[in-house]
């Protein structure tokens, strides 16, 4: 299902971006990136936090961490990573195959600034062994996401 609605979500937002499906796992950053051929950072990794009572997607390069202080400046308050099992129920994605399209519930999506670095990043497409090849603007303008410093 969840790859079925990234689908549907470019076929309804972005029909000239094409999903890419692997048949190997690109699951965790290293995989992905190896897979690609790409450097680590060009991963556009997708982590679902709980700040307050609100669930965010917070897309960054796959090689940044999350700053707490950073985090909590940004928002306002201390943020949790979510546990597999609320991942799935919040984005209807797998874990290693988030991703801020097509998802479950509405859900608001930040980009940290890391990712313009790079001209091209791949997130995953909800499945552990798909992607999307786009850039950091119109992954922020298809998502509506806000642009964010929360990252080392």
């Amino acid at each position: 299902m969840s790859l079925q609605s990234v689908r549907q979500f470019f076929a309804d937002h972005a029909p000239d971006i094409q999903i890419i499906e692997l048949n190997q796992s690109t699951a965790t950053v290293a995989l992905a990136a190896a897979a690609h051929n790409v450097a680590p950072g060009q991963i556009a990794k997708t982590l679902s936090l709980k700040v307050k009572n609100d669930v965010v997607l917070i897309v960054a390069k796959g090689d940044a961490r999350l700053d707490n202080k950073k985090l909590k400046a940004a928002f306002g308050a201390k943020a949790r990573m979510l546990s597999s099992d609320e991942v799935v129920t919040w984005t209807g994605h797998p874990v290693g195959g988030v991703c801020p399209f097509g998802l479950e519930n509405p859900l608001a999506v930040y980009c940290d600034v890391s990712l313009q670095q790079f001209d091209e990043v791949l997130p995953a497409a909800g499945a552990i062994h798909s992607a999307v090849r786009i850039t950091p603007a119109r992954l922020a303008e298809l998502t509506a996401a806000k642009w964010v410093d929360v990252c080392l």
